[in-house]
């Protein structure tokens, strides 16, 4: 999971294509991912539940919270992905979005409160410095 979120924030259209299920890639779908890549600034990642997925395991469920900012607005994408492993590759096969998936955030952070994404700096010193 933390591997294909990395390849989005870097915008790796390859990497996100190998570990999609054979069965699930769609050209159009890749190139409607494409397009939004440019919309979009992700801000972390938030891990909150796993089920499976260890060494000797072929299956395993993520659910986890992407936060990002598009048009100036910040939100949070959340979901509970499925896996399972192909030939020794982890491979995205679905998923499950909350009713609250891509839903602007409602808390509003201070400027001189500490930044959510946790680098250690006044939120106006990172991630509010561009609003």
């Amino acid at each position: 999971m933390r591997s294909r979120y990395t390849a989005f924030v870097r915008g790796d259209l390859t990497y996100i294509d190998q570990t999609h299920a054979p069965e699930k890639r769609d050209m159009a779908e890749r190139g409607a991912t494409k397009n939004g890549f440019n919309s979009v600034e992700w801000l972390r990642l938030e891990v909150l539940q796993t089920s499976r997925g260890g060494v000797s395991d072929d299956t395993g469920m993520v659910e986890f919270a992407a936060h990002f900012r598009q048009n100036g607005t910040e939100m949070i994408h959340r979901e509970r992905s499925n896996f399972r492993r192909d030939d020794g590759l982890w491979v995205y096969v679905d998923g499950d979005f909350p009713e609250d998936a891509g839903v602007p955030r409602k808390s509003r952070v201070g400027r001189n409160a500490p930044c959510s994404c946790g680098s250690g700096k006044k939120y106006k010193k990172c991630c509010g410095a561009n609003i």
